[in-house]
């Protein structure tokens, strides 16, 4: 028999206090919550207690003896009012949104829906079956840890490449990961695992979701599982499947190896959505507990659809309500306790202009985007924006406020399309080059608030952006009309695999040709895991459902060009963090500086001439040079710069040209640091005078360095 006292409103959630466990739920509009605890299969229910309190829309009370590893869930008593936004229903059992950890999986059966699936009313039903056997439990955690990384290596973001890649598929044939640990943090703990990311010269690991998701039904009806994870039902849990252990410690473990091999941790979070859809989904948690504080619904009134429906901004059934002050408040501490407890070093935001969104439209100044701005906590994290969502005025690349830095789609599309050989692309490049200035050099933001990519987790690999001209995603049992079709993608001449060694050759130099325009421009890289070695995903485009080998690394399938790749990019890492021309803090603007007597940047034409308008208006034109001048101020104060000058040189045209080396602040003389027609530079301590003309390969792109 379980005693309940008063407790407390705050923390929300289940928090053990050493003599028991407080328990502390938001719900505005419900008349009793109740707090079942289940044996520790979480099979039976060992005691039930009702929140004996209610302070400030809270309901809350302690119930001594509770301890960690305490197994419980929600079932949460109101009006069944779907035509009012309101779907308590408490013969489901719920999950706590605040909950540490869960144990279970949910069951795609017709008990875990709040109406009867197949009523003739629909939702307007009321369906009284149990969910309890069908949904997964919360469980109480005991937070202590001791950390031997206590703070994260703080990389300056002007410093920061980062490392896009997914917690199975990079471990799940790794080698050097025991078997019975791939696929899980501590397979990816592996000294070997972390030491290869950080010797490419990345800084920082973005990891696609871990935050608790769930497989939708009609997934697993085709035998395949949200693999990516972008369907999230627990912001403050752990998926379980990535733990080899049940224990939150074992993400800590993980954590503080990456801070040992100064990495930093950065997460993919989805705060836009949950995985119970619309008025047609599941009840598991935020529906059953206050649907119309949770969701935004649909506004009522004259010819209005009314609150029963939901407003789908994200294109998946329903939309968070961050205008809502503790739905707010729910995302900002689920944020502030992967900072503080687990000891996170930033976010990407899926489908982030939800989070900016107001009854009015996105706003910068929306109440998510201003919390994030002055919370000391998040404030000192990495804070990164996918702009845009499927809503109106949902594209937002540049739109977000000084603090974010955003992904940057029209730098992947117009790098794909310049070294495919588009026409009219060169100055859309030069843009792209200088970190998007036209879109981010606004209200004193730095060019690393462009995060600058070619390929990612949505989209071709880098090996098959090279090798497919179509998708081919016929595993995902959609008959290839999912994934994109506009990818801007060249096979070389063939479909696909080949042995033509004239083929490999153009395919090599092309991966080549964008990574080095990746790595190089100024920005924040990111590269996405598997591309250093070549990977493939057999020209499937989105693979979000294929937990297999068509996602998984083939570590020991790496050849002589994968390892040749590798030592490239390694190269390419290097240049970028010796040559600091390559990683401006501020923006580059081609003005001449009349103190210093110098441009940051020059355009060039292959004759050596400066490129006039004519030369960008032409489009043909694909060959262009970017002088990156060293003796330029490196910050607003007029102070001559120390750097050696670079020289950059993209021919994106299909025959070779000769392109007439310009002369630098430093004087005549450069030598080769990047030539993508050679794997290595075969000689490079030669030294190239200014007025030489430089064969340059077709389709190829070179880095000089001032001698």
């Amino acid at each position: 028999m379980l005693h309940v006292e008063e407790g407390l409103p705050h923390p929300l959630g289940a928090t053990y206090t050493g003599q028991g466990v407080n328990f502390a739920v938001f719900s505005a509009h419900a008349t009793k919550v109740e707090v079942c605890v289940y044996d520790e299969g979480g099979r039976h229910e060992t005691g039930r207690v009702a929140l004996p309190e209610y302070t400030d829309e809270v309901w809350h009370g302690f119930v001594p003896g509770l301890g960690p590893g305490t197994r419980y869930g929600l079932r949460v008593h109101g009006p069944y009012a779907p035509q009012e936004g309101h779907r308590f229903n408490p013969n489901k059992l719920l999950l706590d949104p605040y909950a540490k950890a869960h144990m279970g999986e949910v069951q795609w059966v017709p008990e875990i829906f709040g109406y009867t699936v197949g009523h003739e009313d629909g939702d307007l039903s009321f369906d009284e079956r149990d969910s309890a056997p069908f949904v997964p439990k919360c469980v109480v955690v005991d937070s202590r840890f001791e950390w031997k990384q206590p703070i994260g290596p703080r990389i300056p973001w002007e410093r920061t490449l980062i490392y896009e890649t997914h917690v199975r598929g990079h471990t799940m044939r790794h080698p050097a990961v025991p078997e019975h640990l791939r696929g899980t943090f501590a397979g990816f703990a592996q000294d070997e695992v972390l030491r290869h990311i950080r010797e490419l010269g990345m800084t920082s690991i973005e990891l696609l979701p871990v935050q608790r998701f769930i497989t939708q039904a009609f997934l697993e009806e085709k035998g395949l599982v949200n693999y990516w994870g972008y369907d999230t039902l627990g912001f403050f849990a752990l998926t379980p499947k990535y733990l080899h252990e049940p224990s939150i410690d074992e993400f800590k473990y993980f954590v503080d190896r990456v801070h040992a091999h100064g990495l930093e941790l950065i997460l993919d979070v989805v705060y836009n959505h949950t995985p119970e859809g619309n008025e047609l989904g599941p009840t598991l948690s935020f529906k059953g507990i206050d649907n119309a504080s949770y969701y935004r619904l649909m506004p009522g009134g004259e010819d209005a659809p009314g609150p029963r429906y939901y407003i789908n901004d994200t294109g998946t059934g329903n939309t968070l309500n961050l205008s809502h002050p503790r739905v707010l408040q729910m995302v900002t501490d689920s944020l502030r306790y992967w900072v503080s407890e687990m000891h996170v070093d930033g976010f990407r935001f899926d489908l982030a202009t939800i989070l900016g969104r107001e009854d009015h439209g996105f706003d910068e100044g929306g109440g998510f985007l201003d919390s994030c701005r002055q919370d000391p906590v998040l404030a000192s994290s990495k804070l990164i924006a996918e702009p845009w969502d499927c809503g109106p005025g949902g594209y937002q690349v540049g739109g977000f406020p000084p603090g974010w830095a955003e992904w940057n789609d029209h730098f992947r599309d117009t790098v794909r399309a310049f070294w495919k050989g588009d026409e009219g692309t060169a100055a859309a490049l030069a843009g792209c080059l200088t970190a998007s200035a036209d879109r981010f050099d606004r209200r004193g933001r730095r060019p690393w608030a462009s995060v600058n990519f070619i390929t990612a987790h949505d989209g071709y690999c880098l090996a098959d952006l090279v090798s497919y001209n179509d998708k081919h995603n016929e595993a995902n049992g959609e008959d290839n009309r999912d994934g994109h079709s506009d990818n801007r993608s060249w096979n070389c001449g063939v479909e696909g695999p080949t042995d033509d060694p004239e083929i490999l050759a153009l395919r090599a130099r092309q991966q080549r040709n964008l990574l080095a325009t990746l790595l190089l421009s100024q920005g924040t890289p990111m590269l996405l895991g598997g591309d250093e070695f070549g990977r493939t995903q057999q020209g499937n485009n989105n693979a979000y459902c294929q937990d297999n080998e068509i996602s998984w690394f083939d570590w020991a399938g790496i050849d002589d060009r994968g390892r040749a790749l590798i030592a490239f990019v390694k190269h390419l890492t290097h240049l970028r963090e010796t040559l600091p021309v390559l990683r401006r803090n501020r923006f580059l603007t081609g003005a001449f500086d009349e103190e210093l007597q110098v441009k940051d940047v020059t355009w060039l034409a292959c004759d050596g001439a400066e490129m006039d308008q004519a030369h960008w208006d032409d489009p043909r034109t694909r060959c262009f040079g970017m002088l990156l001048e060293g003796h330029a101020r490196a910050t607003a104060i007029a102070r001559r710069g120390l750097d050696r000058s670079v020289l950059l040189v993209f021919n994106a045209w299909e025959d070779a040209l000769d392109f007439r080396l310009p002369a630098h602040g430093d004087g005549t003389r450069w030598t080769l640091a990047v030539d993508t027609a050679q794997e290595a530079i075969e000689d490079p301590d030669a030294v190239f005078e200014a007025g030489q003309a430089y064969t340059v390969t077709a389709r190829s792109l070179l880095v000089l360095v001032a001698a």
